[in-house]
């Protein structure tokens, strides 16, 4: 004799509420400002230089850079400082960097120490009449800045840049 049985079978299961992961992207913004271009040499004199570079809020850490090129003749007649807390990159010729955290707030930095260079005092008159157009000294700062997340050092960071 045989017999059936029959019936539901029931399974224990469980499910959770959807966890929506959004990648967005980080990024950093910088900035370079200065109050004036145009400056009078006169031997003995401070000239006010102030160029500033802003790293903006919500950039990421980063490596910063500032590249300082002179006109050939720019230590004839002149001299300056670099700023505090910037550091030289070994191997680079007037490049300098600062390791910079993530700021909620606008980090505004000098570039150079008491924003001013100097004009030598043994600069004679004659000296600068001489000087014609192109010839006229020259500082030029370029500002740049490398996400710090996955670059160990400032080097590498640097040999990142299209321009190094």
């Amino acid at each position: 004799a045989g017999c059936a049985i029959g019936g539901t079978l029931a399974w224990l299961t469980a499910s959770t509420t959807p966890i929506v992961n959004t990648f967005t992207f980080g990024n950093i913004e910088i900035d370079l400002t200065e109050t004036e271009n145009i400056y009078k040499m006169i031997p003995g004199n401070e000239i006010k230089k102030d160029p500033k570079v802003t790293v903006k809020k919500g950039s990421e850490a980063c490596w910063l850079f500032v590249k300082l090129d002179e006109s050939e003749n720019f230590k004839d007649f002149m001299s300056y400082a670099i700023g505090e807390g910037w550091k030289p990159l070994e191997g680079f010729q007037g490049v300098y960097y600062q390791n910079l955290d993530a700021s909620e707030n606008d980090v505004i930095i000098d570039v150079l120490l008491g924003n001013k260079v100097l004009v030598k005092e043994e600069v004679t008159k004659e000296q600068l009449q001489a000087l014609q157009g192109s010839e006229m000294p020259t500082l030029t700062v370029q500002a740049y800045a490398v996400q710090r997340d996955n670059i160990e050092s400032a080097d590498i960071a640097w040999k990142k840049l299209p321009t190094a």
